[in-house]
């Protein structure tokens, strides 16, 4: 697990519709949070820029853009992104695509490839067209990016501890899904409490509406860093 500022190992998701509102969140949050997730809905709507922004200021960002095509295009790709500052980019992992990223990243970018999204059970991946559970789907997918060289996994906190024995203490692992205890599951179907991250060896739990729906968004952010710490 990487050493780090604990407020480092909260990513908080600006799952919001524009700039105007991610950086009236940024304002409400102050100093209880210094890394912060843009995700498609954002970056098509100025969040690129945003991030920019962000990273010129001293935070750090993780660009969830999720990239899957052509070798050439997600090379380029990836390229295109590492001039803008960012820290963390997603792309799937598939190992065509895992390649062409690490080929692509520079200037300190590191690639971070989606193992099964946490929003999928047994049932939506064998609807997907996969003969594999999610665990061994999972299981597989690590393997073939610490073999690629990818900088590190997303996968939901239930796979981490497996994940870790794939892929070794040199990669990191970053999980969505967390909610704090009693907050309520929204979409994701695999989740885990802060508390219960550390535990399973996790680098940065990313967090969304717990935090960008609370009255108080800086409090729950430095509840939940408390329990990281």
């Amino acid at each position: 697990m990487s050493q780090t500022d604990p407020r480092d190992r909260l990513i908080v998701a600006l799952d919001v519709p524009g700039v105007a509102e991610a950086e009236a969140l940024i304002d409400r949050l102050g100093d209880a949070a210094t890394f912060y997730k843009i995700g498609y809905r954002l970056a098509y709507a100025g969040g690129l820029a945003l991030a920019e922004r962000l990273v010129a200021r001293g935070d750090r960002v993780f660009l969830d853009l999720k990239l899957h095509d052509i070798g050439n295009t997600i090379e380029e790709g990836v390229r295109a992104v590492s001039g803008l500052g960012a820290t963390f980019l997603t792309v799937h992992a598939y190992p065509q695509t895992m390649r062409a990223a690490v080929r692509g990243r520079g200037n300190g970018l590191r690639i971070l490839a989606v193992t099964v999204l946490t929003s999928y059970d047994d049932a939506d991946a064998a609807e997907a067209g996969y003969a594999l559970p999610v665990a061994d789907l999972v299981a597989q997918r690590a393997a073939q990016a610490a073999e690629i060289g990818i900088d590190g996994l997303v996968c939901s906190a239930a796979e981490a501890e497996g994940v870790r024995r794939i892929v070794g203490p040199d990669r990191l692992i970053v999980t969505p899904g967390i909610r704090p205890a009693g907050a309520e599951a929204g979409d994701q179907k695999r989740v885990m409490t802060p508390g219960d991250a550390k535990r399973a060896g996790i680098d940065h739990i990313v967090v969304g509406r717990p935090i960008t729906g609370a009255a108080d968004p800086r409090a729950v952010a430095r509840a939940i860093v408390a329990e990281m710490a």
